[in-house]
């Protein structure tokens, strides 16, 4: 479907173009854009409320510097949908989060005007200083370099460090601030209510008046213009010793707040702090979802909704007139709380994504257990191990993409001290259209090299429930439970809990001449691989090992006396993960038998629905069936 762009959109195919608009065109622009992000988002689907948030600030940015020589980083890059289309993009932009269509988010390899890759959140201030550093060394002064960085991903640890190194740098980096009190959920903590102070502080906003006021005159004061922001930053220290500013501390120059919805004002200020030596900070008040009145009312729905009616908000979803089986997040969610009501060691920690894990359950029912740490995950395993230290069973929820920040952590504070904690890997395996920065494609592997830890992945909702419940029966030492993003496959799910033997698979099917051994839900297409193959008279073993680590030993005796062919399954990756384990078994114990791994290859894997990736990757039902086929009766080579 042909989507029009506005008069003015139509005219922009790069920043050059939206430079040879006048000024006071840039509203009518915006406006042209933010409709834009609307309209194909409404019928393509994919993120939403942040980048109708910074429509004004994109705008405002590629009209004041001169990208890509300018190296413009969006943190996260949720809200880089503006900035895609602006740079040479609006024609594929139908194709976004597509399979072998656009990213996403911003893309390295995909256009020079990404100048660093993200999907998670808080690299951008380091990314920035990086290049600004760089710059210096190879005397480019001219060039600036800019990280957009939202207050949700502020509050990530890694955006602290980079600040506090920034500010003794003395390179050439500004840093936005898109300041809407919003990540997915409404943020919190400290620096949440810091920021809200700033805004609506009365000495900040006359001290911002004065600032601005001054700023607008720099051009007047030519080469004196850093001696008269000298003299005004002195005054400003004075006035605020009672209430210092934490980024002045960090000897950043802080300006603002300021409207980031002011397209004129933010060209003026931008303009102005080109010309602000060292790092600096503005700090831009926005609105998520601006512009729709849905996605302001309700930021976290309109995080990334789907399809939707643009007329009438509402957001179309497919009927279906048979019962459905509950996503993996919901049934966690439940779980921990059922759970949780019986026994009163039991907390729930979660790093900033409560309602994708589905902890927000737990915060609703058990507030005082339950805990949204912010976009911190080093902190939320270590919080998690103090709490372990004291005789509780935290339930600690991360994304599996996101666990690889904690990995220290994992080790250093919760393994080597083998504490009992619960890691509840969300979105496991290949994660769907948002890529590889949020595919879970490595916990498998590198959470079974770790001492004490214990790994386990369940085939289906009650494997879940069940999984959840044996590891907090007794203390287990570290436990991980992955599952994958979507639905299951039990639409009657909500059975009582059996306690699940650590380190015990099953045998699901009996076979003939070849096994084939899964781990986790993907364990569901070896299922349908089987029947179909049963139909045409071939009979395969299918054993569901449930743990990577401890592996069932006794049971994969049973499986090498019994085939000399057998296929191991896993959505992750080949190398160290399940299908490593399996051979490593083999060698140990002097096994002679001809073994295939289907699972994820060493490269990286794009975006698309996760059966297109599946099937690339070929473990899908068909790559299976193939696979055992291929095995069973082999290619003659002449």
């Amino acid at each position: 479907m042909l989507i029009e762009p506005g008069k003015l959109l139509a005219q922009i195919d790069s920043p050059d173009d939206l430079k040879k608009l006048n000024q006071d065109q840039l509203v009518q622009l915006s406006s042209e854009l933010r409709q834009y992000i609307i309209d194909v988002v409404s019928i393509y689907g994919g993120h939403f409320g942040a980048s109708l948030g910074v429509v004004e600030l994109t705008v405002a940015l590629h009209y004041v510097f001169n990208a890509p020589n300018d190296q413009i980083v969006w943190d996260v890059g949720h809200q880089a949908y503006g900035h895609k289309i602006i740079t040479g993009r609006r024609e594929q932009f139908h194709t976004n989060r597509v399979y072998k269509g656009l990213s996403g988010f911003p893309k390295r390899k995909e256009s020079p005007y990404d100048a660093f890759g993200v999907g998670h959140s808080s690299t951008s201030i380091s990314a920035a200083l990086g290049m600004a550093v760089a710059s210096k060394y190879k005397k480019e002064e001219e060039r600036q370099h800019i990280a957009v960085i939202g207050d949700g991903a502020m509050t990530g640890g890694m955006a602290f460090e980079a600040m506090n190194h920034a500010g003794i740098s003395n390179s050439n980096l500004l840093i936005i601030l898109n300041d809407n009190c919003m990540s997915i959920d409404p943020n919190v903590g400290a620096l949440k209510d810091y920021l809200t102070d700033i805004t609506t502080s009365h000495t900040y906003n006359k001290i911002k008046d004065e600032v601005w006021n001054v700023l607008g005159k720099i051009s007047k004061f030519g080469t004196h213009a850093q001696e008269i922001v000298s003299k005004i930053e002195n005054s400003l220290k004075s006035l605020l010793l009672k209430h210092s500013n934490l980024f002045e501390s960090l000897n950043l120059r802080y300006f603002g707040p300021i409207d980031g919805h002011d397209v004129d004002h933010l060209v003026h200020v931008l303009n102005d702090l080109k010309d602000i030596p060292g790092p600096k900070i503005l700090h831009c008040v926005t609105t998520k979802g601006k512009g729709f009145g849905p996605a302001e009312i309700d930021q976290t729905k309109w995080h990334a909704p789907g399809k939707f009616d643009k007329l009438t908000g509402e957001i179309r979803k497919k009927v279906v007139d048979t019962p459905q089986p509950p996503k993996y997040q919901q049934v966690f969610g439940s779980t921990i709380v059922e759970l949780a009501e019986k026994n009163e060691k039991i907390m729930g920690v979660t790093p900033a994504m409560p309602s994708g894990s589905s902890m927000n359950i737990m915060m609703k029912a058990l507030p005082d257990r339950a805990f949204d740490v912010g976009i911190a995950e080093q902190h939320a395993v270590t919080f998690s191990a103090g709490l372990a230290t004291q005789g509780l069973i935290p339930y600690c929820n991360i994304y599996s993409t996101f666990m690889q920040r904690a990995y220290d952590q994992v080790v250093h504070d919760v393994c080597i001290q083998n504490l009992n904690v619960i890691f509840c890997l969300d979105r496991a395996g290949v994660a769907g259209a948002d890529g590889p920065t949020h595919h879970g494609a490595y916990d498998l592997a590198y959470m079974r090299c770790i001492p004490n830890m214990i790994v386990s992945a369940p085939m289906n909702e009650q494997e879940l429930r069940n999984l959840m419940y044996t590891a907090q029966l007794k203390e287990n030492g570290p436990f991980t439970i992955r599952y994958p993003r979507g639905q299951g496959v039990m639409p009657n799910w909500k059975t009582p809990f059996e306690e699940i033997e650590i380190g015990k698979g099953r045998c699901l099917k009996e076979g003939e001449e070849l096994a084939i051994l899964t781990v986790g839900h993907i364990g569901n297409y070896a299922v349908e691989a089987a029947a179909k193959l049963s139909e045409e008279g071939i009979e395969v073993g299918h054993y569901d090992m449930r743990f990577v680590k401890p592996l069932d030993e006794e049971l994969l005796h049973e499986v090498f006396q019994k085939y000399k062919k057998v296929i191991t399954v896993e959505d992750g990756c080949l190398q160290g993960g399940f299908g490593s384990a399996v051979l490593e078994f083999m060698a140990d114990h002097h096994y002679q038998a001809q073994v295939k791994r289907l699972g994820i290859p060493d490269e990286i894997i794009e975006h698309g629905e996760q059966i297109e990736l599946h099937t690339e990757c070929g473990y899908h039902p068909g790559g299976i069936q193939l696979a055992v086929e291929s095995m069973l009766q082999p290619v003659m080579v002449k």
